[in-house]
């Protein structure tokens, strides 16, 4: 049965006590295929996953995935190896992308008047139902003297940049689609057991139409800084091949 969340604004009173589960799993809710990735962690994810782009059909935005698996709950990425060797408990990858790393917390938006006008605050707001929220053994979030903790400070870091990559996403879009840099992609599988996928629906850069690019036009990529996250998610696809692999051990194992 799944939870309701139950969303609070963190404070070090209310949750002085709460604690964090830092593992992956399946048991846990990282059985997904997919998430969302934004361009402030391309330099990190193009180097581990498929970044591949998706128009969103009811809004008409683009969105930036990054692919775990091919198929619904199949996280490729999660596994039982010794911990000790692993960076992120249970995932074995160097990087986990932001929405995977920030568990069961969030972002939300406080509201107040100040002179008359609205101003808007950032505050990280924690799923009280989530299942890593924990009461014991688990990452502290509070020091004993009420201050955050390495963890609570990492999840920030993660949180920011969630927060400015989705600005900056939309930025990245509009200029890759005033430029026709975006092309659709059809991913064709087979898998050791001959069993077969496609995959369509998404798009990624041309680089042919990247390499035609006037100066005019890719000064402005350069000073956007978009140019290089254009490379990032060409190069990216390469990692679709380790995916394969992993997929086809799955199934020897099986």
């Amino acid at each position: 049965m799944i939870k309701m969340q139950k969303i609070e604004t963190l404070n070090n009173i209310a949750h002085e006590h709460v604690q964090v589960n830092p593992r992956y799993s399946a048991e846990l809710g990282d059985n997904v295929a997919s998430t969302f990735t934004y361009v402030t962690e391309f330099a990190d994810v193009q180097k581990e996953y498929p970044i591949l782009l998706r128009k969103n059909l009811e809004t008409g935005e683009y969105q930036a995935l990054v692919l775990f698996g091919f198929e619904k709950e199949e996280n490729l990425f999660l596994t039982d190896i010794d911990p000790a060797r692993q960076k992120n408990l249970g995932w074995s990858a160097e990087y986990v992308p932001a929405v995977m790393a920030r568990g069961p917390f969030s972002i939300g938006i406080h509201r107040e008047m100040v002179d008359g006008a609205e101003r808007h605050h950032p505050m990280v707001h924690i799923d009280m139902n989530h299942p890593k929220v924990v009461s014991e053994a688990g990452y502290k979030l509070f020091l004993n003297n009420g201050g955050n903790s390495a963890y609570l400070n990492q999840v920030s870091k993660t949180l920011e940049i969630i927060n400015d990559g989705m600005s900056l996403n939309k930025r990245m879009f509009d200029i890759f689609s005033k430029h026709e840099l975006l092309e659709s992609v059809v991913l064709d599988i087979e898998f050791q057991n001959q069993n077969k996928l496609k995959m369509s629906g998404f798009e990624t850069i041309s680089l042919k139409r990247l390499a035609e690019l006037n100066g005019t036009a890719l000064e402005e990529l350069n000073r956007s800084g978009f140019l290089q996250s254009a490379y990032f998610i060409a190069a990216s696809l390469s990692n679709i091949r380790k995916l394969i692999d992993w997929r086809n051990r799955k199934l020897l194992r099986s």
